[in-house]
């Protein structure tokens, strides 16, 4: 039922978007009980092994975890393989986790369109921990911070990327950073490594005056280290619920959706029979150079009604 429920809301269809709506406003007073949790990091960190060895923790101390994955789509066919449920061996077999991987589909944040709707439906369906694993894009990782109550960064030891995560400002959104692999002969580039994040933050501003956040190291392979994760998280949790920040970052991200899907909506009017026709040809105009991108934006505006001659 929930993996129809998502099904559902990740559907195009004007009447299966219309239900999916009324389905989510239903919903609504079930939710908002759960963990959120964002993870990312860069292909090859082992976000889908950590993720595994983490939820595995969990359900065996009674939560209940969805995992929603998201799997970078192709520019070119626009497909996605969807396969991480094989990099989550134990977890994709264990009665109290749900894994749901979603295609990115071009949109910005490394998150799938309707990832904050099927996290909702997940918290309705009882699941007291959600982690979203986004696809480590590393430029508009903003997406993810701004649905989650933590952002778990992780990094590779030794990567010799530590001053690109600061250009990205993946430093700044994170509430923890979490080096993987510090095990057998990279134990001591991953202390080295996390010495060089922790310096790094000392000369930022940290995202909340109520937490700091730790630089830690662990293995996903060995699980040595996951337990540690889980508990920054649910210190995080405690010292920010009892500040109030939690209850207004909710509050913010409720309003910055709301605009999002306003943007959605407004994109979605461009695909009506009425601008199908005229599309072509302001593109054409503006290709040729006879019209100029800014006037050929007013002609769209136009013919969407938003803007009076």
């Amino acid at each position: 039922m929930l993996a129809r429920a998502i099904t559902l809301i990740e559907s195009r269809r004007a009447d299966h978007q219309k239900t999916a709506r009324a389905l989510v406003q239903e919903l609504l007073p079930h939710t908002g009980k759960a963990v959120r949790v964002g993870i990312t990091g860069a292909p090859g960190v082992g976000k889908s092994t950590t993720i595994d060895a983490l939820g595995t923790l969990l359900t065996g101390h009674d939560h209940k975890v969805a995992v929603l994955a998201v799997d970078p789509s192709s520019v070119r066919t626009g497909g996605s393989i969807l396969a991480d449920k094989t990099r989550m061996a134990r977890l994709a077999a264990d009665a109290n986790a749900f894994i749901r991987p979603s295609p990115a589909a071009g949109t910005f944040g490394g998150v799938a369109a309707k990832t904050r709707e099927t996290m909702l439906i997940c918290e309705a369906a009882g699941f007291d921990v959600i982690l979203v694993e986004t696809v480590g894009i590393g430029q508009s990782e903003t997406a993810v911070a701004d649905m989650t109550d933590f952002f778990l960064a992780l990094m590779l030891p030794g990567a010799g990327d530590e001053l690109q995560a600061l250009k990205k400002g993946l430093v700044e959104l994170a509430d923890m950073i979490a080096v993987n692999k510090a095990d057998g002969d990279n134990i001591a580039r991953a202390n080295m490594a996390a010495a060089q994040y922790r310096a790094a933050l000392h000369i930022l501003s940290p995202r909340s005056p109520n937490w700091a956040p730790p630089v830690v190291t662990y293995s996903a392979l060995t699980g040595e280290g996951i337990a540690a994760l889980w508990d920054h998280i649910l210190d995080h949790r405690r010292k920010l619920t009892a500040s109030g920040e939690i209850a207004a970052r909710r509050r913010e991200q409720q309003i910055k959706w709301m605009w999002a899907m306003f943007e959605d909506r407004l994109r979605e009017r461009l695909r009506s029979a009425a601008l199908k026709v005229r599309l072509p040809q302001i593109e054409a105009a503006v290709a040729a150079g006879r019209l100029s991108p800014a006037v050929a934006v007013d002609e769209i505006m136009r013919a969407l009604g938003l803007v009076k001659d």
